[in-house]
Parts: structure tokens; sequence; C-alpha cells
């Protein structure tokens, strides 16, 4: 993806603690940045719905194995965690 210049004006106490954020994170204040914008427009969000299905779609035959087509284990047996 394109990338596109941003340029935003914020007091030193915004710019410090997105700083320090960044660094926790060990990522750059671009990336923290981009990160947090994306987790409000919901993106992340439907990132992980999308790999979650994308999971279940991959595993569906383990899951019709072990669980059955009603979705409980068969004769109570489960996997333990």
């Amino acid at each position: 993806m394109a990338k596109t210049q941003l340029n935003v004006r914020v007091d030193e106490d915004t710019a410090r603690a997105a700083r320090e954020r960044a660094l926790a994170r060990g990522m750059s204040v671009n990336r923290y940045i981009e990160e947090l914008v994306r987790q409000d427009t919901g993106e992340a969000g439907r990132t992980f719905v999308e790999a979650a299905a994308d999971f279940m779609k991959s595993y569906e035959s383990v899951f019709a194995e072990e669980f059955g087509a009603g979705g409980e284990a068969r004769h109570g047996e489960g996997r333990k965690r």
C-alpha cells in the first residue's frame, strides 16, 4: 500500500506520550499512530474476524471430526485443556 505523508500538530505532552508508547511497543511513532487509527476505524477488528474465519474454514474438517456436525464433542470426550 502506498504511503501518504500526514502532518499533524499536537501539544508537547501528547507528542512525548506518543514517543514513549511507540518505544515501549518497539515501533516507530508513525506505525503507532497508524495502528491507533486502524483500531479506531475498526480495521483491526475486521482483520481479526477475517483471519478467524479463514482459520475455521481451513480446519473445518478437524472440528467436524472432533465435535461432529452438532458442535459437541463425541461422547463427551473433547480434548482437555
